[in-house]
C-alpha cells in the first residue's frame, strides 16, 4: 500500500505536451526576432526555404539527440553526450568548455537585440550608444536578480512565453492578410544559393529544442516520449516560422528590410496595423529577450560554468538558486565586451556557427555509440552533415563581411582547449560522465 503511494506521490513533471511546450517556449523566443531580418538580408524571400531546410537539420539533430539522452538520461545534455562520445579526454572536456563560451556568444546576441528594440523607442538619439546601453543594463539586471534569487522572475516567464506567442501568431495572422503577392514572387529571388548561406542563422532560430532533453530525468516514459516531443515541437515551430518568414517579406520590400533588419518583424506590422502595431511588437522582442537573456544565465553560470570549471553538475537545480556567484561575475564580464565590440549581424552570426559546431561535434560522437543508442545510423550522419554544412555554409557567407571570422572562430576553440588543459594540469579535474554505461563499468 504505501508502495502505491510512493509511487503515486513520485509521478513525473513532463508528460508529452508538457515537454513540447517547452521546447516551443524555448525555440520561440529571442532567436526568431533576431534571425527573420539578418537571414532575410542573406536570403532575401527564399528565407522561407531557408527556414524549411534548417527544420529539417533540426529534425535529424533531435532524433540524435533523443537517442542520447534515452541511453544517457543526464540533466547534463550536450556535455554529458560529448563525454560519452569522446570520453574523458582533453578533446571532450575542451567541447564542454566551447559549449559554455558557446552559450556566452548566444546570451550576448540576445542581449544585442534588447538593445536594437528599446532603441527603436529613441529615434533620434545616437542609436549604437543607446543600443549598447541598453544591452548592457539588461544584462546588469538580469545578474542583479539572479545574485538576488528572485523566484517572480522565473514564475513569470510561463506568462511571457505565452504573450510572446499569442503576439507572434495573432500579428502574423493579421499581416498575412496584408501581403502583396508580388514581393513573393522568384523573380525579386536571389540566387539559390543564398538559401543555403542563410542556413546558419535559420538554425539558431531553432537551437532551443535541445532543452527537451534536459527534462529526461523528469519525463514519463522518456523512451516513448522523448523522440515524439522533440518531433511535434519542431513540427510546429516550423510552420509558424515560414508563416513569419511570408508575413514579413510580403510586407516589405527587400530594401526596407536590409535597411531595417535588426527590427523587420516589428517592422512588417507596420502596413497592416501601424505604429502602434509596431510598438507592441518591439515590446514582445523586450520581453521575449528579456525572458531568453534570464533562462540562459541560470544554465550559462550555474550548469556550464560548474561544469567548466569542476567537471561535474552542481547539486542545485533549483531555479535562481545559486552558490556560484563567482560563475554569474565571470559569465557577465566575459559577455560584456562581445555586446560592445560585435554589432548584431556579427555576434548573430558567431552564435549561430557555435551552436551548428557542438551540434555536429555531439551527433559526430554519437556516431561512436550507435550500438548503443540504437539509433539508426542514416539519421545520425544527416545530423552530422547538416550541422557541419550549414555551419561552413554560414562561414563562408560570414567571411564576406567579417573576413577574420575564422581567426575568431579558431580563437574561441583554441581558448576552450587551453582552458581545458590548463585546468587538467593544476587541479586535476576532469568533465566526468553523470551516467555510467553498462559497458563501460
Amino acid at each position: 500500500m504505501n508502495l502505491k503511494t510512493e509511487s503515486s506521490l513520485e509521478k513525473k513533471a513532463f508528460g508529452l505536451w508538457s515537454a513540447v511546450f517547452l521546447g516551443i517556449g524555448s525555440m520561440v523566443g529571442a532567436g526568431i526576432f533576431i534571425v527573420i531580418g539578418e537571414a532575410g538580408v542573406i536570403a532575401g524571400n527564399l528565407v522561407t526555404f531557408s527556414f524549411a531546410i534548417a527544420a529539417v537539420i533540426a529534425l535529424f539533430c533531435g532524433y540524435s539527440l533523443s537517442k542520447l539522452a534515452v541511453r544517457y538520461p543526464s540533466r547534463g545534455g550536450i556535455v554529458e553526450y560529448l563525454t560519452h562520445g569522446y570520453g574523458e579526454g582533453v578533446f571532450s572536456g575542451a567541447l564542454g568548455v566551447l559549449f559554455y563560451f558557446a552559450q556566452l556568444v548566444a546570451i550576448a546576441a540576445v542581449c544585442k537585440s534588447f538593445g536594437t528594440y528599446a532603441a527603436t523607442y529613441f529615434p533620434n538619439s545616437d542609436s549604437n550608444l543607446i543600443l549598447n546601453i541598453f544591452a548592457v543594463s539588461i544584462l546588469s539586471f538580469f545578474v542583479i536578480i539572479n545574485f538576488i534569487g528572485a523566484s517572480i522572475v522565473a514564475k513569470a516567464e510561463n506568462i511571457i512565453v505565452v504573450i510572446k506567442l499569442l503576439a507572434l501568431i495573432i500579428f502574423t495572422v493579421i499581416a498575412l492578410f496584408y501581403i502583396q503577392p508580388a514581393r513573393l514572387t522568384l523573380a525579386n529571388a536571389p540566387a539559390t544559393l543564398h538559401v543555403f548561406y542563410a542556413l546558419g542563422l535559420t538554425f539558431f532560430a531553432f537551437q532551443g529544442f535541445s532543452v527537451i532533453t534536459n527534462s529526461v530525468e523528469d519525463m514519463e516514459s522518456p523512451e516513448k516520449t522523448m523522440l515524439k516531443a522533440m518531433i511535434i515541437a519542431i513540427a510546429l515551430v516550423t510552420v509558424l516560422y515560414i508563416a513569419v518568414a511570408l508575413a514579413v517579406f510580403g510586407n516589405l520590400s527587400l530594401a526596407t528590410i536590409i535597411e531595417d533588419k535588426d527590427y523587420a518583424l516589428a517592422e512588417a506590422v507596420r502596413p497592416a496595423l501601424g505604429e502602434w502595431g509596431f510598438k507592441i511588437i518591439a515590446i514582445t522582442a523586450l520581453l521575449a529577450t528579456a525572458s531568453a537573456i534570464n533562462a540562459t544565465l541560470y544554465a550559462v553560470t550555474q550548469i556550464g560554468y560548474t561544469l567548466a570549471k569542476e567537471g561535474n553538475l552542481p547539486e542545485v537545480y533549483e531555479y535562481h538558486i545559486f552558490n556560484n556567484t563567482e560563475g554569474l561575475l565571470i559569465s557577465a564580464l566575459l559577455i560584456v565586451p562581445m555586446i560592445l565590440l560585435f554589432d548584431l549581424s556579427q555576434i548573430a552570426s558567431i552564435a549561430a556557427i557555435s551552436v551548428l559546431l557542438i551540434q555536429g561535434f555531439t551527433h559526430t560522437g554519437h556516431l561512436f555509440k550507435i550500438k548503443e543508442t540504437n539509433a539508426k545510423i542514416f539519421c545520425v550522419i544527416a545530423a552530422v552533415v547538416g550541422s557541419f554544412g550549414a555551419a561552413l555554409f554560414a562561414i563562408a557567407y560570414s567571411s564576406q563581411s567579417m573576413p577574420n571570422i575564422v581567426y575568431y572562430i579558431l580563437s574561441i576553440f583554441f581558448i576552450a582547449f587551453m582552458f581545458e588543459v590548463i585546468m587538467r594540469l593544476y587541479t586535476n579535474r576532469v568533465i566526468q560522465k553523470q551516467i555510467v554505461s553498462t559497458d563501460e563499468k
